[in-house]
């Protein structure tokens, strides 16, 4: 049964060569790997070439000028031939059990009668290398939940057809791709469930193109998520307007943001991490932000 797996990358030849041997030397070997070469101009290109001459599952495609990953993925899921699809980033790396334990847990999952949305599994988290972190994700996610915050992550494995019949990812999402394609994928099919081992080794290395660093493109992703998903649903608009606020993405509220919240009129729900937000990131400019 073969699995695809999608990989974009854009002028990180010396990161993408960890995450390729880590898909290529999965212990289940009935895999493609589809990397889109984003316009590299890093000896990306060059690489790729040799590389698909030694081992032919790996199929390289390239885009004559950047598209962002949403697009290289969704050309990748679209070129795919696999029963199943899974990613990979270009800076991260499987554990070699990786694809052989999902279709495992899939078909133990089918022959039981439950038929999941998509899996996911916990993740191993590294700084500059060094492991500091591993996972505990909850065992079910409900497209409900996902409101509140992204439970799953931002890689799972799922049947082609799941993703092809809710439309790949948006391409016009400048962030939180992975959080909109989930709540389609889990309003459409159910569940998602977990995997519990620890399989994808997650870089969390800050670099200044991490997108949780880019305020103005998470501000943004809220209000097209916000109107695709929430609109009428104050309750949900809420929880994802709160997400914009969690750790790690360094984002003060602004005046703005603090009238917006007194509106959902829903206390103390949010309160204490609208308060946290603004003491830990320091807000200097309390005008609203567009």
């Amino acid at each position: 049964m073969l699995v695809s797996i999608y990989l974009p990358t854009r002028n990180r030849v010396d990161l993408l060569q960890k995450a390729v041997d880590s898909a290529l030397a999965q212990t289940y070997r009935d895999i493609e790997l589809i990397v889109v070469n984003d316009a590299s101009t890093d000896g990306t290109e060059e690489y790729l070439r040799r590389k698909a001459q030694i081992d032919s599952r790996l199929i390289h495609l390239s885009n004559s000028k950047p598209q962002g990953a949403p697009t290289s993925r969704n050309l990748a899921i679209s070129r795919s031939s696999g029963a199943f699809v899974t990613g990979l980033d270009d800076d991260d790396e499987f554990h070699p059990e990786r694809i052989g334990a999902f279709v495992e847990y899939w078909t133990l999952l089918t022959s039981r009668g439950t038929t999941p949305a998509c899996l996911y599994s916990q993740d191993i988290w590294l700084n500059n290398g060094v492991q500091y972190r591993t996972t505990q994700k909850r065992s079910f996610i409900e497209a409900k939940e996902l409101f509140e915050y992204n439970y799953i992550g931002n890689q799972i494995f799922a049947p082609r057809e799941h993703f092809i019949t809710v439309g790949l990812f948006d391409e016009q999402l400048p962030a939180w791709q992975d959080l909109e394609l989930l709540i389609r994928l889990l309003r459409q099919f159910g569940r998602a469930h977990l995997l519990d081992m620890p399989t994808y080794l997650f870089d969390m290395t800050l670099r200044p193109d991490r997108i949780s660093s880019q305020e103005r493109k998470i501000r943004a992703a809220f209000e097209i998520v916000a109107k695709k998903h929430s609109e009428k649903d104050a309750a949900k608009q809420l929880t994802l307007f709160l997400q914009m606020f969690q750790h790690g993405y360094n984002i003060s509220p602004s005046l703005g943001d603090w009238l917006k919240f007194f509106r959902f009129r829903k206390f103390p729900k949010g309160l204490l991490r609208m308060i946290n937000s603004t003491i830990a990131n320091g807000s200097s400019d309390l005008t609203p932000k567009s």
